[in-house]
């Protein structure tokens, strides 16, 4: 009788929340949408009055919308591994929002517009206080300035112990390597699995070993001498 050969079923790859933050029109949305397997979610909202009050603009003009809740996007690393995106909105009036988009999160990405640092301390000073591992993504601009990596990491006063690289959000390998980045540095802060030491074989007995009872019918046996 044949039999069919059958497999046996794909496993399920892990899932991960990586959250991407930074300051107001760093690329968040860019970044997210590019590397996206499937259409990105996007909460924007074009820009209002109340925003650009708070906001400095002048260095995104061609900018007419902002996030408001999130974006949202998946990738797949390889067969293992899914990560799921989230991009938290970068005006300051929804700030009040980081802590349901960061919640389970495993890492993040802060992207950093480097004509504009000032605007990624919040992001920097929130995931350290957290302690939720990060590493700083410096966004390329056309026509921007190109600054040493340790003077930005000066500025930012950032541990020597996170990574802190050049990206461009408009280009998903140079994204996908960010992510790689991160998920590498995620892996140093996770603590090594304690490996059980062998336990350890039980105490003699304290009590005295019993004499074996006497069976009359072996004739091996001494007859037991009774006791004075």
């Amino acid at each position: 009788m044949a039999f069919a050969h059958s497999e046996a079923p794909a496993q399920r790859p892990v899932s991960a929340k990586i959250v991407v933050s930074g300051g107001f029109g760093v690329g968040k949305t860019t970044l997210v949408g590019s590397v996206s397997e499937i259409k990105p979610l996007r909460t924007e909202a074009a820009m209002t009055s109340a925003g650009l009050a708070v906001d400095d603009a002048s260095k995104v003009s061609s900018k007419t919308t902002t996030t408001v809740a999130m974006d949202f996007g998946k990738l797949t690393v390889d067969t293992g591994l899914m990560l799921y995106l989230f991009g938290t909105p970068g005006q300051d009036r929804f700030g009040f929002m980081w802590e349901d988009v960061v919640q389970g999160a495993l890492g993040a990405i802060v992207l950093v517009d480097t004509r504009r640092l000032d605007d990624c301390y919040a992001a920097v000073d929130f995931f350290e206080s957290r302690g939720l591992p990060f590493v700083v993504a410096c966004n390329h601009f056309d026509g921007g300035t190109l600054h040493d990596l340790e003077e930005i990491r000066s500025a930012l006063d950032v541990p020597a112990d996170i990574p802190i690289f050049m990206t461009d959000a408009r280009e998903p390998r140079k994204v996908r390597d960010a992510l790689l980045e991160l998920l590498e540095h995620i892996l140093t802060k996770i603590e090594p699995t304690t490996v059980m030491a062998p336990a350890p074989p039980p105490p003699p007995s304290s009590v005295a070993p019993s004499e074996p009872s006497f069976d009359p019918w072996r004739a091996d046996q001494a007859v037991p001498t009774p006791s004075p």
